[in-house]
């Protein structure tokens, strides 16, 4: 993008970010204004109000570096090798042994620490 580009964008997305605050506001606003409606109509206001928000502030140039961060993550996501089932217990069952070890280990040392305190003290 040049600056100039950038220049006419950016009042363009300043209104946005305003539109998408104002929807945000409504939707607060809303909520306390119309306590006595049900609250299954004000949840369902305030989901749309927060989408139609939501999809201004997706529509500015932040919005849309976020977009395509949600896309890098997600291609990132798919080229990630899971483990298998077999892997996944033998790992767990690895660490519940070091757990249990390095309690027993814990636990003696504070038998034997709280032994010598005893005989020091009387």
């Amino acid at each position: 993008m040049s600056t100039d580009s950038k220049a006419v964008n950016m009042p363009l997305d300043i209104a946005k970010w305003f539109v998408a605050l104002a929807f945000l506001a409504a939707a607060v606003a809303g909520n306390y204004m119309y306590a006595e409606v049900g609250l299954l109509y004000r949840v369902l206001a305030v989901v749309a109000l927060m989408l139609l928000g939501s999809g201004v502030a997706l529509t500015t140039a932040k919005g849309q570096t976020f977009l395509q961060l949600l896309k890098d993550a997600n291609i990132e996501r798919r080229k990630v090798v899971w483990p298998t089932r077999q892997e996944t217990t033998q790992t767990t069952m690895i660490v519940v042994l070091v757990v249990v070890l390095v309690g027993l280990a814990l636990w003696g040392l504070d038998t034997l620490l709280g032994w010598l305190v005893k005989l020091l003290v009387g």
